[in-house]
């Protein structure tokens, strides 16, 4: 667990594809976020820390809508029926699509909900206290978003900016030069200390990435 300010992040790394799934709450509050969770045994990492920390899981927020960050939806839910489901706009089909989401190519289906609320860049949300901004960060996916929290310097970027890299841009509704610009014009432009998580490896900040991801340059 890391602490940013009024904020704590837990973290856990899924072993086939090492996506990154999040819990995020307020200090000296129990209400929780839930970011992309993936494959087993990610959701139970997640229940294990929610009755461990005395925490309730307000929403479940996703990045995109691949399969690997949106597994662990309907096993959450089923343990947690209250939890709301928010998902990018422009990828609502994805969930029940599993060529949409690209398990079937991986020889399996993973399918999830619809949303409770379909989120899009500009949208504002709140966590106890702390005020969030929903940026678009499309191009690794059709309506990939980014979840930045000023209060506390962090930013959720999912498979868009990756430490070192960016997502890739060779799938179904992808696109490189959107990819691209939305890093430069919404990420890039945040404050060089500002913490990234992405959805694959280890933490950086928006800093590092400026100065020393080679595919910035």
């Amino acid at each position: 667990m890391r602490t940013h300010g009024p904020l704590n992040v837990a973290s856990w790394v899924e072993p086939l594809f090492g996506e990154n799934t999040f819990l995020v709450w307020p200090t000296g509050q129990t209400d929780a976020w839930i970011i992309d969770p993936g494959l087993p045994p990610q959701d139970q990492h997640v229940r294990d820390a929610l009755t461990r920390r005395r925490l309730t899981p307000a929403a479940i927020l996703l990045t995109h809508c691949h399969a690997d960050h949106i597994a662990g939806v309907p096993l959450l839910q089923e343990t947690y029926p209250a939890c709301k489901l928010w998902a990018p706009r422009d990828e609502q089909h994805m969930l029940s699509d599993a060529n949409a989401n690209l398990s079937a190519p991986f020889g399996f289906d993973v399918v999830a909900p619809l949303p409770h609320t379909a989120l899009k860049g500009g949208d504002t949300l709140e966590l106890g206290e702390l005020k969030w901004h929903v940026l678009d960060v499309s191009g690794h996916s059709p309506g990939g978003l980014a979840f930045y929290c000023p209060a506390a310097a962090v930013v959720f970027t999912g498979d868009t900016l990756i430490p070192g890299s960016i997502g890739r841009y060779d799938f179904p509704g992808s696109s490189g030069a959107r990819l691209l610009a939305n890093i430069r014009e919404k990420l890039l432009t945040l404050p060089d200390a500002t913490v990234v998580y992405a959805g694959h490896g280890s933490a950086s900040t928006i800093g590092h990435e400026r100065q020393h991801n080679p595919f910035l340059e």
